[in-house]
């Protein structure tokens, strides 16, 4: 399918791992009447198409979702990497992607026809429990009023997305400005500078060229999945 000027070839999505051949090739052509769209890095776009979906497969790279309003300040309400679900933007929201990525929207028909396959149902329910999971644990963590704990908590879900291991601890593998950061737990930007400086001074993170480094154990994370 062309979209974008560029190819997204079908069986790469990741909807279509571990099923047998049939059902592989029934996915495959319902995949086929689907939008896929590359997004460079760095877009922030509102596309109707992905308005229109029921739905959303990230196959590729990181994708955040941005609330936008008029009258007040835009905040993150999700982030994606591959092998996630989210669900269509509304009016007020944006898909930023903040590396070079591919979605592919699924309209209500697609998607009906999808979920009648009762191993491509369970994968996208788990996709689906994994995102509402973090968007309840991102929630919560705006009830602290310290906000270098609501920075540090952030900074660990991240990992559990998007963290690879290393000797070293666990990068960040998401480029994450003080800006983004700051939207993602609901604080100004000077306020996630400052709590940045004391969680280095701490030795819990560190800088790593365009993202951080968590100086912790792997086993302190609770990947979902």
């Amino acid at each position: 399918m062309r979209t974008q000027g560029r190819f997204l070839p079908r069986t790469d999505s990741w909807l279509l791992d571990g099923l047998d051949e049939d059902d592989k090739k029934l996915a495959s052509r319902i995949l086929e009447t689907c939008a896929a769209h590359h997004l460079p890095a760095g877009s922030r776009r509102q596309i109707r198409d992905l308005m229109r979906a029921e739905g959303l497969l990230v196959e590729s790279g990181v994708l955040v979702v941005r609330a936008c309003s008029p009258s007040a300040r835009q905040v993150v309400v999700a982030e994606a990497g591959a092998g996630s679900v989210l669900l269509a933007p509304g009016e007020r929201e944006r898909v930023q992607a903040l590396t070079d990525s591919w979605v592919t929207a699924l309209p209500r028909a697609p998607l009906e026809e999808l979920l009648a396959i009762p191993r491509v149902a369970t994968m996208l329910f788990r996709a689906l429990r994994t995102a509402v999971r973090l968007r309840q644990d991102a929630t919560s963590y705006l009830a602290n009023l310290h906000h270098v704990d609501r920075v540090r908590l952030k900074l660990l879900q991240l990992a559990e997305q998007f963290g690879r291991v290393s000797p070293e601890g666990i990068r960040l593998e998401v480029p994450l400005t003080h800006d983004l950061l700051a939207d993602m737990v609901g604080s100004a930007r000077e306020t996630v500078t400052r709590c940045l400086d004391e969680l280095q001074r701490g030795g819990f993170v560190v800088r790593d060229g365009h993202s951080y480094r968590l100086l912790i154990s792997p086993a302190t994370l609770d990947r979902p999945g």
